[in-house]
């Protein structure tokens, strides 16, 4: 049948009005202005890289629990994202199991090798700086071997060799590199191009490897292989071990084989706070991340910050007066508590955030808690993962080897990069962070757990440096003061505050930047969506229905997957 001029009309009209749609919703989702959770019912992974948060649901998927899941995803991490982390780096992890009303923190930083003395690192006629910047005198015994397999024997249900698997399988086979990671390798082309063996994994024909190519690292694979069927010994008393070692004193470093063998990861309890009724389960000391986190949140608490305007001058005015005590606070008092008593307990008090919060003025900037400069150049890298199960197991780790491509060190034969933690140490001697043989440096790493009403409620983290404790306070406000989602509270822009330095995304705004400046803030715009202000990846568990939603960052190549 012949359509009548007027149905034709009105079909066109919705054909144009389904493009203009459409156009709007693709201009949205590519703009990160659209941002939506992942929804699952079983369990959720949500991590920095697809190819990595897939091999945890994998996991769940083959009957794995949470902490099953969490190590095969880091372990992926390390080959898929090696900027930020890897089996020659460190961290930490909080998890609670549902069949414990405790949460549980594990620690799995670097230490210091036993020749790192002060003389070495401080009377050298090389800056500290310099000396930890790269290279072997930079690394720290690394403690992610030890970490995740302690936490797999101990609470998971799988053996190494399993968990491995997807790890061992995009090293073999390759990964494409993304157009993040390829920025990354440009940022560190100078550090990437001093080691053979490091150049010959991230580089082609002595050139940066651009998006869409292939990484391939075989021998990563071979060492991942050796790790599955030896278990841990093989990377601190065998093989790798050996070879570790070896690598070391061709370049001079100080790491040797008993260094490797006497690292031990650490079970520890985690720090414990509240915030407005939801209780806190964080990291403890030598990561100064989950004490300070409580701090900050508990100077907060006290102001009622659904009343503000979200983002606007006078809420990021708030939480920049009160980062600035914390950060001091942080500078000042955390170290390595197995040589420095760390007055955890203080700073985490209610009594505590009443006393140092009367020295916030809501009227003008104050440059009164600068924080003291006590730490080396400060690392955009490191990497997150949560993990949900359909048993109610959540899990959060956080691990890292520090600067992009840590020290630019990669063991031959090996394909293991190695960090450059040392630089997190204190830059001066005699201080509490001062470097000192089989020390811990101070981190800022705060793998975080919620719980509401005795029940999870979210698991959440980010790297960072000194912005992962700011981060995650606005990304906990964002969700319970502000009512957003878990997606959204990742995706808003954030603020930090450090060093006499308002920092701000380009999407906060202008009018708001020209307020902060006439409060007395020093401002500095990055660009939007910058690496700068980390790469949180969370999973929620909503208390009504108990569906899983998931957030990941388009800050990095995060990704939230769940079944």
């Amino acid at each position: 049948m012949k359509q009548s001029c007027d149905t034709i009309i009105v079909n066109y009209r919705k054909d144009v009005f389904s493009f203009l749609l459409l156009a709007l919703l693709y201009f949205l989702i590519s703009t990160n202005l659209y941002s939506q959770d992942v929804v699952a019912k079983n369990g959720m992974v949500a991590s920095a890289h697809p190819l990595a948060s897939n091999a945890g649901l994998q996991i769940l998927e083959e009957g794995g629990n949470a902490i099953d899941a969490m190590v095969a995803t880091a372990f992926a991490l390390g080959v898929v994202e090696p900027n930020a982390s890897g089996i020659g780096g460190g961290g930490f992890m909080t998890f609670k199991l549902a069949s414990n009303s405790n949460g549980v923190t594990i620690d799995f930083r670097e230490t210091a090798p036993a020749k790192a003395t002060p003389e070495l690192y401080y009377n050298n006629e090389k800056s500290f700086k310099a000396l930890v910047h790269s290279g072997e005198l930079s690394i720290g015994v690394p403690g992610t071997v030890a970490g995740l397999s302690l936490a797999l024997k101990k609470y998971g249900t799988m053996s190494l060799a399993q968990v491995l698997k997807p790890a061992i399988n995009y090293a073999q086979n390759g990964f494409k590199v993304s157009e993040k990671l390829s920025n990354m390798i440009v940022e560190a082309y100078d550090v990437i191009s001093e080691n053979e063996a490091t150049s010959k994994i991230y580089l082609h024909d002595d050139l940066p490897i651009m998006e869409g190519e292939t990484i391939k690292n075989p021998d990563l694979a071979n060492s991942l292989i050796k790790l599955a069927n030896k278990g841990p010994e093989v990377f601190y008393t065998g093989e790798l071990a050996e070879k570790i070692a070896s690598e070391m004193k061709k370049g001079n470093g100080i790491i040797t084989i008993e260094d490797l063998k006497n690292y031990k990861a650490e079970i520890k309890h985690p720090v414990i706070g509240t915030y407005r009724g939801y209780q806190i389960i964080s990291t403890a000391p030598p990561s100064g991340g989950g004490t300070h986190l409580v701090e900050l949140l508990n100077i907060l608490e006290n102001y009622n910050l659904s009343s503000f305007k979200h983002n606007g001058f006078e809420y990021i005015h708030l939480l920049a007066e009160a980062m600035k005590i914390v950060l001091a606070d942080k500078a000042v008092n955390m170290a390595d508590p197995n040589f420095y008593s760390v007055p955890v307990e203080e700073i985490t008090s209610k009594a505590y955030a009443d006393k140092v919060r009367k020295y916030i003025n809501l009227e003008k900037a104050s440059f009164e808690y600068k924080a003291k400069s006590m730490l080396s150049r400060e690392s955009n890298s490191t990497t997150h993962l949560s993990v949900v199960d359909k048993d109610g197991n959540i899990a959060a780790l956080t691990q890292s080897i520090n600067h992009w491509f840590g020290s630019g060190v990669t063991v031959a034969g090996t394909g293991i990069l190695l960090n450059n933690h040392l630089g997190d140490f204190s830059k001066k001697s005699g201080s509490p962070n001062s470097i000192e043989p089989n020390k811990k440096p101070v981190s800022s790493i705060a793998p975080t757990i919620v719980l509401k009403d005795g029940k999870s409620f979210l698991t959440i983290g980010t790297p960072g440096g000194s912005r992962i404790i700011g981060a995650l306070a606005q990304i906990i406000i964002n969700i319970i003061d502000f009512k957003m989602s878990i997606d959204d509270a990742i995706e808003a822009p954030r603020v930090h505050a450090f060093n006499g330095i308002l920092h701000v995304e380009g999407r906060i705004d202008s009018n708001v930047v020209k307020e902060l400046r006439k409060l007395g803030h020093n401002v500095k715009v990055h660009p939007d969506y910058d690496n700068y202000f980390g790469g949180a990846q969370g999973v929620m568990i909503d208390p009504k229905t108990h569906v899983l939603k998931g957030g990941a960052d388009s800050r990095r190549d995060g990704v939230a997957v769940g079944y």
